[in-house]
């Protein structure tokens, strides 16, 4: 009789009936571990698995931070990588230098959901017909700043965000936005797109597109047949002369319009052109040939941008519908004395700011809305200010009269008196040589730098004790006409800019509460030791362009000013010698010429 032995290294597999009952037992009772061994055993093959290694899960020199998720970002590539898992959803190849899609690579991955191939060199030459046909999961295309010359012919359905801006394209087709019901934004900014290169029925079946832009384009004319679900319509620095009736009749969601930069007048608008637009929030007609303010302006306006046009005179009735815009903005047009009649904007009851900087308005406009919290009105010609020209805006918090023509003598000292709100007062740029009386206690902010002044006198400061910054560069300013006790009231001021005035030395008792002073431009040629005791809390001083020697500086001028930082003292005679206490907790640099 002859036994045969299992060989070494090989376990007897054959099974008899007891043996086979046995494993069966085994295999049926609960939380069994494994065959020992086994679990570890990587190299083990399972069944239906092959025992060749499995493929990369991630192509060379990409990263895959999920499973679904494959990310080749910057990589330099040219080529489409050809080992992508088809389990991707999100795909990123921007920043590379593809210059086609190669169809049997796009068509593995159909559960792609978003697809990005910003900034690369894919031309439509590169781009087959029926390259996304198989992705019927696609919701966020990016293929902007490529070389594209026309828009794709068929992009999938599924379609939520498509950007192709900053291409070359000319011509878009009827399926490329056209039949997709989840579409919500479309991109084509900076383009080269005709209404010529726009079918009719672009946007037929994508009833959801709240966002498209447009701007930066070749078109003459607001395109027809646009989405009646806009919400925000970007038709900027294009060449559009016109807005053909009804164009915006269906658009009843809109509330943004951008048609700044254009070249719109007067007869390519009419009584009708916004007048169906019952959503709309922001409208912007800034840098056209408008020589008046449209009619037909819907009542739900906020902001209505008028700034640099051609409009010599404001209309009351166009306006008066208005009842909640916020924000007029009517700056660089050609308003004259008569522009804007007393009353024009009375019924403006929730105006907030009203720009007109930049016109020829010779007087500040009368009976303004009483709620006008800012009054923007530099470089134009308003040469006086009476007792009563601002009592009709009590809450003004904001008042720009800058680069007028207001000379002292014709400053009303009532002038200010009943804005007790207000917070910013700017009369830089004008001819005034003293300053104004009567200013409201409540400033924070005051600049009259590039004027005429020569003296400082206390009374004018008196009881500003709110005031934060001072700004009185470039006047006729000497110490010796810097009356005692000018700044003694001035408690919180914390800027103080007396820059390119005629100054000799540091004016004294400046305030306590002063972080930050500028003395450039003057002709200081000492520092004293006692300059700055009364500025405990200086942060930063410049005394650059003055007329200081290397040791012009005391050397316990700054004993005490623990809070500085910065001092400036370049553009001087010579290299200044700038020595600061070991306790500043940094060391300003001493700065050549």
């Amino acid at each position: 009789m002859v036994t045969r032995c299992p060989a070494r290294g090989h376990p007897d597999l054959s099974l008899n009936p007891q043996r086979l009952s046995l494993l069966l037992l085994l295999l049926l009772l609960p939380g069994l571990p494994p065959a020992l061994g086994m679990e570890d055993d990587a190299s083990f093959p399972h069944l239906g698995e092959s025992s060749q290694p499995p493929p990369r899960a991630c192509p060379p020199r990409c990263s895959c931070p999920r499973p679904d998720t494959v990310d080749c970002d910057g990589l330099d590539l040219r080529v489409f990588p050809d080992n992508i898992t088809r389990a991707a959803q999100h795909l990123s190849l921007q920043n590379n230098q593809l210059q086609e899609l190669p169809y049997n690579e796009l068509s593995r991955l159909s559960g792609l959901r978003t697809l990005n191939l910003h900034n690369n060199l894919i031309s439509s030459e590169g781009l087959p017909d029926e390259a996304f046909e198989s992705l019927t999961q696609l919701q966020h295309i990016y293929v902007a700043h490529n070389k594209l010359s026309v828009a794709p012919q068929f992009l999938p359905r599924s379609l939520r965000v498509a950007d192709l801006a900053a291409n070359e394209v000319t011509e878009i087709f009827p399926l490329t936005f056209g039949e997709k019901p989840a579409l919500r934004s479309v991109y084509l900014h900076n383009n080269q797109l005709s209404n010529a290169g726009l079918p009719p029925d672009a946007f037929r079946g994508s009833e959801a597109v709240a966002t498209l832009s447009l701007s930066s384009n070749q078109l003459s004319y607001v395109p027809p047949s646009l989405p009646p679900s806009l919400e925000r319509l970007h038709l900027q620095n294009n060449l559009i002369s016109k807005v053909p009736r009804g164009a915006l009749s269906r658009q009843t969601h809109l509330r943004e319009l951008y048609l700044q930069h254009n070249q719109l007048t007067d007869s390519g608008l009419d009584a009708t052109t916004f007048s169906k637009l019952h959503s709309l929030e922001y409208l912007d007609l800034s840098h056209n040939q408008l020589a008046e303010v449209p009619a037909g302006l819907p009542r739900t306006l906020a902001v209505l941008h008028l700034g640099r046009n051609r409009i010599r005179w404001v209309e009351a009735a166009r306006l008066g519908g208005l009842r909640g815009l916020r924000y007029l903005l009517l700056q660089h047009n050609q308003l004259g004395a008569t522009g804007l009649p007393a009353g024009a904007l009375r019924l403006l009851r929730g105006l907030h700011t009203l720009h007109l900087y930049g016109n020829r308005l010779d007087r500040v406009p009368q009976a303004l809305p009483r709620r006008l919290r800012a009054l923007v009105l530099p470089h134009n010609r308003v040469a006086a200010l009476g007792a009563r020209d601002l009592a009709s805006t009590p809450r003004l918090a904001e008042l720009n009269l800058a680069y007028n023509c207001l000379a002292s003598a014709r400053v009303h000292l009532r002038a200010f008196r009943r804005l007790r709100a207000l917070r910013s007062l700017d009369l830089a740029g004008n001819q005034l040589t003293q300053l104004p009386s009567g200013l409201p206690a409540g400033l924070h902010t005051l600049r009259l730098q590039r004027n005429q002044l020569r003296a400082l006198e206390p009374e004018p400061l008196a009881g500003l004790h709110q005031l934060q910054e001072l700004s009185l560069a470039h006047n006729r300013l000497r110490v010796g006409d810097i009356g005692p006790g000018t700044w003694h009231e001035l408690q919180a001021l914390q800027v103080l800019d007396l820059s390119h005035n005629q100054l000799s030395f540091v004016p004294p008792d400046l305030p306590e509460a002063l972080e930050e002073l500028h003395l450039q431009g003057n002709r200081i040629g000492h520092v004293g030791p006692e300059a700055f005791l009364s500025t405990p809390r200086l942060r930063a001083l410049f005394l650059r362009a003055n007329r200081l020697h290397m040791t012009s500086i005391a050397p316990e001028a700054f004993l005490g000013l623990l809070h500085l930082r910065v001092v400036d003292t370049t553009g001087n005679l010579e290299p200044v010698l700038v020595r600061l206490p070991p306790t500043a907790p940094r060391q300003p640099r001493a700065a050549g010429p």
